[in-house]
């Protein structure tokens, strides 16, 4: 009986290798080249192009990679007492907003009226149990209130995160990209940086620049450092204004400089946020750039901000370290989400 032969591969000489490189070579140089008619033409003058991001082309959750399972676990152990603080503030009709941004809810009673004419319906409601109910009709934008902004929020001409076009992403009935609905429910570590107390006073101006000077050296006063995959929350104080002066809340605020939001970047945070409309300084730091620090964190940076927090809850508390936990409304395409985060200790 004959054994049976084992085929070895064949071996491949110099000429076969060659052909392989200049094959992989081939393809890399076209998707290269696909990759840069996406990302070069039509840029505003004077603009180059700032993707693909340290997160990959096609990515959609910017610095939220940074929260790994371990950045997580480390965040629940830091969760001793179990006392939960909102961080949010109740949204309705007044709110401080701008023209063109509203909210308004309409109560639908009609239930109480037609479950008296259901079969079974007795003088008080439908069934014997005599239930009724009320649901409530909502209209208006996810742009008010305490909000998380997906980073499709804000473009650099026509241009979003990873360099996608607007005529890529906008669709009538939301983005096809970057929408609230690519953001997971966020745990984490939070960091709060109080920097109204580090510079001795209860609010700081308006148009006020935070420098990095002033969040290390609020860090330092309070005894914590930054990590990566950390929330990190700005207490200016401005949020006092909330429900007292919406018309100075409005008029500017303070905020971190660029300088702070590209020294946070580097140390890869998940998100960051203050007790203010926007984030960053308004008047700006420079007039001709208007919201400059937002759109470079949402745009360039893929760095996720949240505005209008309640952070005056964890300065009065002197609680600088705690479990931040976020989730929202998954609404395809939006732009923002209404979101009521916590921090727990």
């Amino acid at each position: 009986m004959r054994g049976r032969r084992t085929r070895l591969p064949a071996r491949r000489g110099p000429a076969a290798d060659t052909l392989a490189f200049a094959l992989a070579f081939v393809i890399a140089l076209l998707a290269g080249a696909a990759e840069a008619a996406r990302d070069a033409d039509g840029l505003p003058p004077g603009e180059t192009a700032w993707w693909p991001s340290r997160y990959g082309a096609d990515d959609e959750r910017g610095t939220l990679n940074e929260i790994a399972p371990a950045v997580v676990a480390a965040a629940a152990a830091l969760v001793v007492t179990g006392e939960v603080v909102d961080l949010g503030r109740v949204l309705d009709a007044r709110v401080p907003k701008f023209p063109g941004r509203y909210w308004h809810q309409t109560l639908d009673v009609t239930p109480h009226f037609a479950n008296l004419r259901r079969e079974n319906a007795g003088p008080y409601g439908w069934g014997r149990n005599h239930i009724n109910w009320i649901t409530e009709s909502q209209t208006g934008t996810f742009q008010v209130g305490t909000q998380l902004d997906s980073i499709g929020h804000i473009q650099i001409g026509d241009r979003f995160y990873n360099g996608w076009r607007t005529r890529d992403l906008v669709d009538a009935s939301g983005l096809l990209r970057l929408g609230i609905e690519t953001v997971p429910p966020i745990v984490t570590r939070g960091v709060l940086v109080d920097v109204a107390a580090y510079k001795g006073v209860a609010r700081l101006e308006r148009g006020y620049v935070i420098t990095v000077a002033d969040v290390e050296g609020a860090l330092a006063k309070e005894g914590v450092r930054i990590r990566a995959g950390d929330a990190v929350l700005i207490h200016t104080g401005w949020g006092a204004l909330w429900g007292r002066d919406d018309a100075a809340f409005l008029d500017g605020e303070p905020g971190a400089g660029l300088a702070v939001v590209e020294w946070l970047y580097a140390q890869r945070i998940a998100l960051t946020g203050a007790d203010t409309w926007s984030y960053g300084p308004v008047p700006g730091e420079d007039a001709a750039r208007p919201f400059l620090v937002p759109q470079t964190m949402y745009v360039r940076m893929g760095l996720f901000g949240l505005e209008n927090l309640a952070t005056e809850a964890l300065a009065g508390r002197k609680r600088y370290e705690f479990m931040f936990v976020l989730t929202h409304a998954k609404t395809r395409g939006s732009t923002a989400a209404v979101i009521a985060p916590a921090a727990v200790f």
